[in-house]
């Protein structure tokens, strides 16, 4: 399945200042597929080496000498890597935390060798590797499940997937090819970006069998989860993992994960979880200016889960008939597919980061659903599920920090709207007035969330 990953790495590799990559992700998000389809259409020579299958190659890197490591691989596996166009690539490496400090000699020792490393649940052992971190020695990439133009182009529509991407603001769409896209949204939301459900769904159009696959995916999730602390830690990790889903697009509260813990031990749940990559946490920030960073309330945070079509299992919404599923939880399946997507925008060699504004005062509650620094300016993001919803909150985040445009992500046609209206801000009424971008759901990427916005 085509990944726009692979441009990034095409990037890398005539880089004249490569180095070392570490791929890092969610198990399942495809990081295995994407290199070694990448390596056989642009590489003369290939060697892979995973490390869970073959554990006794650990002992290779029990010493830094890059040039017998190499030889003795050349050796047990009669390939090639001396010419200047030979990939190593080095999969599940969680399993060997010697080869990624191995990993600065390969850059220092043998720098026309491509060496590309991956694994899953690289996060854990990042934090706390025994060994010394070959810092400035590596280079760092993430992938996130496939976004919506990907899942378009496996699903055979990668002319939908063209005119999503070349779109240019504010170019009418057809209400015919409105209503098709809005569909295969709503198709996406079940069935998700993980490419194992893409792929099955392609090949067999049968909603049960991604089920399978999605309860596949969750189970070893939480076989990961087992090797972590006591069995009573390891219940509440998945228990954490569980509730996620139900909490889409509300602020986190503890107590609903399970009234009778301790938050700190939920906190420590939801903490691994965030360095599995399972769950991405979205930060409130009350930042006038970039960066949002700078305003962050770390108190303050919405959990993102790893995928929609995952989520929706864990809800245990049964994939019978798309047509006919409502959903209790609309608004929140709509946020979700709005994180995911911004996830997914490049850079690639970035690890995002996602923001929210709220604002908690005794009767004047006020949130805003996403941050984004668009052209050096902070873009605020409303995500309505159907084609209309109130603006309340929006209109109070454009007064108090004085913001000139903002962006509505809904079902309906794209529009731009002069808003001129009043709301009340510390308890006085005043005037309000900024422009309204509306972009249906199938148009949020990058070029054309950035087309606009000028300010």
């Amino acid at each position: 399945m085509k990944r726009n990953f692979t441009g990034f790495l095409l990037e890398w590799k005539n880089s004249e200042n490569r180095k070392p990559l570490i791929v890092r992700g969610a198990r399942q998000v495809g990081k295995t597929y994407v290199i070694e389809d990448f390596a056989r259409n642009h590489y003369t020579n290939f060697m892979k080496i995973n490390f869970e299958e073959t554990p006794e190659i650990k002992t290779l890197f029990n010493t830094n000498d890059v040039a017998d490591i190499i030889q003795t691989l050349e050796l047990s596996y009669r390939v090639s890597l001396s010419g200047d166009d030979s990939l190593l690539f080095l999969d599940e490496i969680q399993m060997c935390p010697e080869a990624i400090t191995t990993l600065r000699y390969f850059h220092e020792k043998i720098p026309h060798l491509h060496v590309i490393a991956a694994g899953s649940l690289l996060d854990h052992l990042l934090n706390k590797l025994p060994y010394s971190m070959p810092v400035g020695r590596v280079e760092f990439a993430y992938l996130y499940p496939m976004s919506f133009p990907e899942f378009l182009v496996a699903l055979g529509h990668a002319a939908l997937a063209d005119f999503i991407t070349s779109y240019t603001f504010p170019k009418p769409v057809n209400a015919v090819l409105h209503q098709k896209l809005l569909k295969l949204v709503r198709l996406y939301y079940f069935i998700g970006g993980m490419p194992e459900a893409v792929s099955v769904y392609a090949q067999k159009e049968n909603l049960q069998e991604v089920e399978k696959v999605h309860e596949s995916i969750i189970k070893t999730l939480e076989f990961d989860l087992a090797k972590y602390g006591t069995r009573k830690q390891q219940e509440l990790l998945v228990k954490t993992l569980r509730y996620i889903p139900k909490g889409g697009g509300q602020k986190l509260k503890y107590v609903k994960i399970d009234p009778a813990e301790r938050s700190d031990s939920l906190k420590e749940a939801l903490r691994l979880l965030v360095m599995s990559r399972i769950v991405h946490l979205i930060k409130s920030s009350s930042a006038t200016n970039p960066p949002l960073e700078y305003g962050v309330n770390e108190k303050m945070i919405k959990p993102l889960f790893l995928d929609i079509g995952l989520a929706n299992h864990l809800l245990r919404l049964r994939l019978l008939d798309l047509d006919q599923l409502i959903t209790a939880n609309e608004g929140g399946l709509a946020e979700q597919f709005t994180g995911q997507q911004l996830l997914t925008f490049p850079p690639f060699y970035t690890d995002k980061q996602l923001y929210y504004w709220s604002r908690e005062k005794r009767n004047s509650e006020a949130e805003v659903d996403y941050l984004l620094e668009v052209n050096s300016t902070i873009v605020p993001v409303e995500v309505k599920s159907g084609k209309s919803g109130t603006l309340k909150s929006l209109h109070v985040y454009m007064k108090e920090k004085k913001r000139k445009t903002a962006i509505r992500i809904n079902a309906a046609l794209p529009s731009e709207t002069q808003i001129e209206t009043s709301v009340f801000v510390e308890k006085q009424l005043k005037n309000v007035e900024y422009r309204l971008i509306s972009l249906p759901f199938y148009l949020l990427n990058e070029k054309v969330i950035s087309g606009p916005i000028s300010e």
